[in-house]
Protein backbone atom coordinates (compact mmCIF):
# COMPACT_ATOMS: atom_id res chain seq x y z
CA UNK A 1 0.00 0.00 0.00
CA UNK A 2 0.97 3.69 -0.64
CA UNK A 3 1.79 5.76 1.49
CA UNK A 4 -0.85 7.86 0.58
CA UNK A 5 -3.43 5.29 0.49
CA UNK A 6 -3.39 4.54 4.05
CA UNK A 7 -5.72 5.59 6.43
CA UNK A 8 -4.26 8.00 8.84
CA UNK A 9 -2.97 9.90 5.31
CA UNK A 10 -6.00 10.26 4.32
CA UNK A 11 -7.73 11.01 7.29
CA UNK A 12 -4.97 13.93 7.31
CA UNK A 13 -5.54 14.90 4.11
CA UNK A 14 -9.51 15.01 4.80
CA UNK A 15 -8.94 17.26 7.68
CA UNK A 16 -6.38 19.87 5.44
CA UNK A 17 -9.20 20.34 2.76
CA UNK A 18 -12.04 20.30 4.93
CA UNK A 19 -10.36 22.98 6.90
CA UNK A 20 -9.57 24.79 3.61
CA UNK A 21 -13.17 24.84 2.51
CA UNK A 22 -14.54 26.34 6.12
CA UNK A 23 -11.86 29.21 5.11
CA UNK A 24 -9.24 28.81 8.01
CA UNK A 25 -6.56 28.97 5.33
CA UNK A 26 -5.74 31.43 3.91
CA UNK A 27 -2.75 31.16 1.62
CA UNK A 28 -0.45 29.08 3.40
CA UNK A 29 -1.83 29.62 6.73
CA UNK A 30 -2.58 27.20 9.83
CA UNK A 31 -0.27 23.50 10.24
CA UNK A 32 -1.12 20.21 11.26
CA UNK A 33 0.62 17.11 12.77
CA UNK A 34 0.22 13.73 13.26
CA UNK A 35 1.81 11.32 15.72
CA UNK A 36 2.57 8.05 13.82
CA UNK A 37 1.75 5.08 15.28
CA UNK A 38 3.80 2.02 15.11
CA UNK A 39 1.79 -0.23 13.01
CA UNK A 40 1.28 2.34 10.68
CA UNK A 41 5.11 2.89 10.32
CA UNK A 42 5.27 -0.63 9.99
CA UNK A 43 2.79 -0.73 7.17
CA UNK A 44 4.73 1.82 5.35
CA UNK A 45 8.17 0.99 6.64
CA UNK A 46 9.34 -0.14 3.00
CA UNK A 47 8.97 3.38 1.59
CA UNK A 48 10.41 5.82 4.15
CA UNK A 49 14.13 7.00 3.56
CA UNK A 50 16.83 6.01 5.49
CA UNK A 51 17.48 10.03 7.88
CA UNK A 52 19.98 11.68 5.37
CA UNK A 53 20.23 15.04 7.05
CA UNK A 54 19.31 15.79 10.85
CA UNK A 55 18.23 19.25 11.63
CA UNK A 56 17.79 20.78 15.49
CA UNK A 57 13.93 20.99 16.24
CA UNK A 58 15.23 23.91 18.48
CA UNK A 59 13.52 22.34 21.54
CA UNK A 60 13.97 19.30 23.48
CA UNK A 61 11.42 16.76 23.57
CA UNK A 62 12.87 13.38 24.81
CA UNK A 63 9.89 11.11 25.62
CA UNK A 64 9.19 11.46 21.69
CA UNK A 65 12.43 10.02 20.69
CA UNK A 66 12.52 8.20 17.65
CA UNK A 67 8.56 8.84 17.14
CA UNK A 68 7.29 9.60 13.65
CA UNK A 69 5.24 12.65 12.68
CA UNK A 70 3.22 13.42 9.69
CA UNK A 71 3.17 17.47 8.78
CA UNK A 72 2.42 19.92 6.95
CA UNK A 73 5.23 21.46 5.23
CA UNK A 74 6.76 25.12 5.49
CA UNK A 75 5.20 27.61 2.94
CA UNK A 76 3.11 25.39 1.76
CA UNK A 77 -1.14 25.93 1.19
CA UNK A 78 -3.62 23.60 2.63
CA UNK A 79 -6.02 23.71 -0.73
CA UNK A 80 -2.60 21.81 -2.43
CA UNK A 81 -2.81 18.94 -0.13
CA UNK A 82 -5.16 16.81 -1.47
CA UNK A 83 -3.94 17.53 -5.00
CA UNK A 84 -0.37 16.79 -4.84
CA UNK A 85 0.04 15.51 -1.00
CA UNK A 86 4.12 14.25 -1.10
CA UNK A 87 4.64 18.07 -1.91
CA UNK A 88 2.68 19.33 0.87
CA UNK A 89 3.05 16.60 3.68
CA UNK A 90 5.68 14.66 4.67
CA UNK A 91 6.90 12.06 7.40
CA UNK A 92 9.55 13.62 10.14
CA UNK A 93 11.46 11.15 12.13
CA UNK A 94 12.69 12.35 16.08
CA UNK A 95 16.48 10.92 16.56
CA UNK A 96 17.41 9.26 20.01
CA UNK A 97 17.36 12.32 22.09
CA UNK A 98 14.58 13.71 21.09
CA UNK A 99 16.64 17.24 19.60
CA UNK A 100 16.86 16.75 16.18
CA UNK A 101 14.35 15.65 13.43
CA UNK A 102 14.80 14.29 9.83
CA UNK A 103 12.33 14.03 6.60
CA UNK A 104 11.91 10.75 5.66
CA UNK A 105 8.68 10.83 3.23
CA UNK A 106 7.42 13.49 1.03
CA UNK A 107 8.05 17.32 1.69
CA UNK A 108 9.39 17.26 -2.12
CA UNK A 109 8.87 21.15 -2.88
CA UNK A 110 10.18 23.22 0.36
CA UNK A 111 11.83 19.89 1.95
CA UNK A 112 10.92 21.46 5.28
CA UNK A 113 8.02 20.77 8.21
CA UNK A 114 6.36 23.83 8.85
CA UNK A 115 8.26 26.56 11.22
CA UNK A 116 5.79 26.08 13.83
CA UNK A 117 7.13 22.35 14.44
CA UNK A 118 8.93 23.10 17.33
CA UNK A 119 5.41 24.33 18.84
CA UNK A 120 3.90 21.17 17.19
CA UNK A 121 6.85 18.87 19.19
CA UNK A 122 6.38 20.19 22.46
CA UNK A 123 2.82 20.12 22.68
CA UNK A 124 2.91 16.76 21.51
CA UNK A 125 5.21 15.70 24.14
CA UNK A 126 3.01 17.34 26.96
CA UNK A 127 -0.13 15.64 25.36
CA UNK A 128 1.75 12.50 25.23
CA UNK A 129 2.52 12.52 28.87
CA UNK A 130 -0.73 13.59 30.00
CA UNK A 131 -2.93 11.19 28.09
CA UNK A 132 -0.71 8.14 28.43
CA UNK A 133 -0.22 8.78 24.81
CA UNK A 134 -3.95 8.76 23.69
CA UNK A 135 -3.55 12.40 22.11
CA UNK A 136 -1.99 12.14 18.53
CA UNK A 137 -2.98 15.51 16.70
CA UNK A 138 -1.98 19.16 17.24
CA UNK A 139 -4.05 21.42 14.82
CA UNK A 140 -3.07 25.24 14.18
CA UNK A 141 -5.34 27.07 12.05
CA UNK A 142 -6.83 30.89 11.48
CA UNK A 143 -10.59 31.29 12.57
CA UNK A 144 -12.10 34.37 11.39
CA UNK A 145 -14.09 34.82 13.98
CA UNK A 146 -12.10 33.85 17.06
CA UNK A 147 -9.18 35.98 15.27
CA UNK A 148 -12.00 38.96 15.84
CA UNK A 149 -12.68 38.30 19.44
CA UNK A 150 -9.33 38.49 20.83
CA UNK A 151 -9.63 42.38 19.94
CA UNK A 152 -12.50 43.16 21.58
CA UNK A 153 -12.73 40.54 24.70
CA UNK A 154 -10.30 40.41 27.29
CA UNK A 155 -7.08 38.13 26.57
CA UNK A 156 -7.69 35.64 29.89
CA UNK A 157 -8.99 31.95 29.75
CA UNK A 158 -11.79 32.87 32.61
CA UNK A 159 -13.15 35.75 30.57
CA UNK A 160 -12.51 34.45 27.00
CA UNK A 161 -13.74 30.57 28.09
CA UNK A 162 -17.17 31.77 29.50
CA UNK A 163 -17.96 34.24 26.45
CA UNK A 164 -17.63 30.99 24.28
CA UNK A 165 -19.32 28.79 26.93
CA UNK A 166 -22.15 30.76 26.70
CA UNK A 167 -22.84 31.00 23.17
CA UNK A 168 -24.30 27.15 22.65
CA UNK A 169 -25.51 24.77 25.15
CA UNK A 170 -23.29 22.07 24.23
CA UNK A 171 -20.21 24.46 24.15
CA UNK A 172 -18.73 23.30 27.95
CA UNK A 173 -19.75 20.15 27.30
CA UNK A 174 -17.22 20.11 24.09
CA UNK A 175 -14.55 21.84 26.23
CA UNK A 176 -15.77 21.98 29.92
CA UNK A 177 -11.43 22.49 30.81
CA UNK A 178 -12.27 25.86 28.99
CA UNK A 179 -9.69 27.67 26.65
CA UNK A 180 -6.35 28.93 26.92
CA UNK A 181 -5.19 32.48 25.56
CA UNK A 182 -1.56 33.35 24.79
CA UNK A 183 -1.23 37.62 24.66
CA UNK A 184 0.24 38.54 21.15
CA UNK A 185 3.49 36.88 20.15
CA UNK A 186 6.18 36.38 17.33
CA UNK A 187 4.87 32.56 16.07
CA UNK A 188 7.80 30.62 14.77
CA UNK A 189 10.18 30.55 17.81
CA UNK A 190 10.93 28.66 21.11
CA UNK A 191 9.05 31.38 23.23
CA UNK A 192 5.64 31.25 21.92
CA UNK A 193 6.19 27.36 21.71
CA UNK A 194 6.72 27.41 25.71
CA UNK A 195 3.79 29.57 26.68
CA UNK A 196 1.37 27.59 24.39
CA UNK A 197 2.59 24.36 26.11
CA UNK A 198 2.40 25.73 29.09
CA UNK A 199 -1.59 26.25 28.60
CA UNK A 200 -1.63 23.10 26.93
CA UNK A 201 -0.98 21.41 30.35
CA UNK A 202 -4.68 22.34 31.26
CA UNK A 203 -6.76 22.85 27.95
CA UNK A 204 -6.98 21.41 24.64
CA UNK A 205 -7.84 24.40 22.85
CA UNK A 206 -5.38 27.58 23.23
CA UNK A 207 -6.05 30.68 20.93
CA UNK A 208 -2.97 32.88 20.07
CA UNK A 209 -4.21 36.54 20.04
CA UNK A 210 -4.64 38.15 16.94
CA UNK A 211 -3.58 35.45 14.97
CA UNK A 212 -5.37 31.90 15.65
CA UNK A 213 -6.02 28.72 17.42
CA UNK A 214 -4.11 25.64 18.60
CA UNK A 215 -6.39 22.41 18.99
CA UNK A 216 -4.90 19.11 20.20
CA UNK A 217 -6.95 15.69 20.30
CA UNK A 218 -6.57 12.00 19.87
CA UNK A 219 -7.49 12.05 16.17
CA UNK A 220 -8.11 13.95 13.36
CA UNK A 221 -12.30 14.23 14.23
CA UNK A 222 -11.55 15.25 17.44
CA UNK A 223 -8.91 18.02 17.25
CA UNK A 224 -11.41 18.83 13.91
CA UNK A 225 -14.27 19.45 16.20
CA UNK A 226 -12.55 21.39 18.64
CA UNK A 227 -11.71 24.00 16.06
CA UNK A 228 -14.89 23.83 14.61
CA UNK A 229 -17.18 23.97 17.84
CA UNK A 230 -14.95 26.90 19.43
CA UNK A 231 -15.24 28.44 15.74
CA UNK A 232 -19.35 28.52 15.65
CA UNK A 233 -19.29 29.78 19.27
CA UNK A 234 -17.11 32.42 18.29
CA UNK A 235 -19.12 32.91 15.20
CA UNK A 236 -22.38 33.42 17.34
CA UNK A 237 -20.60 35.63 20.06
CA UNK A 238 -19.50 38.08 16.99
CA UNK A 239 -23.39 37.99 15.49
CA UNK A 240 -25.04 38.39 18.94
CA UNK A 241 -22.54 41.55 19.61
CA UNK A 242 -23.42 43.02 16.00
CA UNK A 243 -27.08 42.77 17.47
CA UNK A 244 -26.86 44.80 19.95
CA UNK A 245 -25.28 42.80 22.82
CA UNK A 246 -26.93 39.77 25.06
CA UNK A 247 -30.60 40.43 26.42
CA UNK A 248 -30.40 37.13 28.67
CA UNK A 249 -27.67 34.29 28.61
CA UNK A 250 -26.74 30.91 30.39
CA UNK A 251 -26.27 31.23 34.34
CA UNK A 252 -23.72 30.05 35.98
CA UNK A 253 -26.16 28.13 37.66
CA UNK A 254 -27.44 26.43 34.54
CA UNK A 255 -23.70 25.32 33.59
CA UNK A 256 -23.77 23.37 36.62
CA UNK A 257 -26.95 21.53 36.10
CA UNK A 258 -25.80 21.21 32.68
CA UNK A 259 -22.17 19.00 34.25
CA UNK A 260 -24.40 17.47 36.68
CA UNK A 261 -26.99 15.84 34.18
CA UNK A 262 -23.67 14.89 31.46
CA UNK A 263 -21.44 13.99 34.00
CA UNK A 264 -18.50 16.41 32.88
CA UNK A 265 -16.06 18.02 34.77
CA UNK A 266 -16.92 21.62 33.88
CA UNK A 267 -13.63 23.93 35.28
CA UNK A 268 -15.34 25.92 38.11
CA UNK A 269 -12.53 28.93 38.38
CA UNK A 270 -13.84 29.58 35.02
CA UNK A 271 -17.42 30.33 37.08
CA UNK A 272 -18.61 32.77 39.36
Amino acid sequence: MLVTDTEFVQGFIRLTDDAFRKGWHERNGGNLSYRIKDEEIEAVKDQLAQPKEWLPIGVSVPNLANEYFLVTGTGRYMRNVILKPEENIGIAKIDAKGENYAVVWGLTVGHHPTSEFPTHLMNHSIKKELTNGVNRVIYHAHPTNIIALTFVLPLNDKEFTHELWEMATEDPVIFPEGIGVVPWMVPGGSEIAKATSKLMQKYNIVVWAHHGMFCSGKDFDEAFGLMDTAEKAAEICVKVRSMGGKKQTISDQNFRDLARDFKINLNEDFLD
